[in-house]
């Protein structure tokens, strides 16, 4: 039994650890191919883009004047604390995946956070003239992880078969 839930906690930390890999290769792709602010249309809906964020999810106190970056850090570290204190309780494959997304993104947006005082973001999206707020692989896994995790808990729980859960 512990061997199995170890192999499953590898497994979970081995999804995020992914995420975190890819995100800081498409970051530092992106930086040194990009001068910052470069727009690229890739295709008519979608741009690469070089912006830096010093807030959080669409710039949220981006010009707060510098105390977010270390807000931002510790909810990073909290987030991140938390999710490697539940995932290895998990057993719900699909809430450990969401939980490992989170992660991942968490972790990698806190490594730009540390080592560069803002977050690299490069994937842009927009549609008759309005544009989303740039954002990198890290958010996505973050929203992915976030919408897994709110299905999981708006599809509620299964009853408990007749004499399930007496001693």
């Amino acid at each position: 039994m512990r061997e199995a839930r170890a192999a499953g906690w590898g497994r979970w930390l081995g999804l995020a650890a992914v995420v975190v890999a890819i995100d800081l290769a498409t970051k530092a792709w992106i930086s040194s191919a990009f001068r910052y602010g470069e727009v690229r249309e890739v295709t008519p809906f979608f741009n690469l883009v070089l912006v830096h964020n010093q807030g959080a999810a669409f710039s949220f106190l981006a010009d707060a004047g510098g105390w977010q970056r270390w807000f931002f850090t510790g909810v990073a570290v909290a987030i991140s604390a938390t999710l490697l204190a539940l995932l290895p309780r998990q057993r719900n494959p699909w809430v450990a995946a969401a939980m490992a997304l989170v992660l991942g993104g968490a972790l990698g947006n806190l490594w730009d956070r540390l080592a560069l005082g803002h977050v690299v973001d490069f994937i842009q999206v927009h549609a008759a003239g309005h544009y989303f707020p740039a954002f990198n692989v890290a958010d996505s896994a973050i929203t992915v992880g976030v919408a897994l995790l709110l299905l999981d808990g708006l599809r509620g729980k299964a009853p408990a078969a007749a004499g399930e859960g007496k001693a």
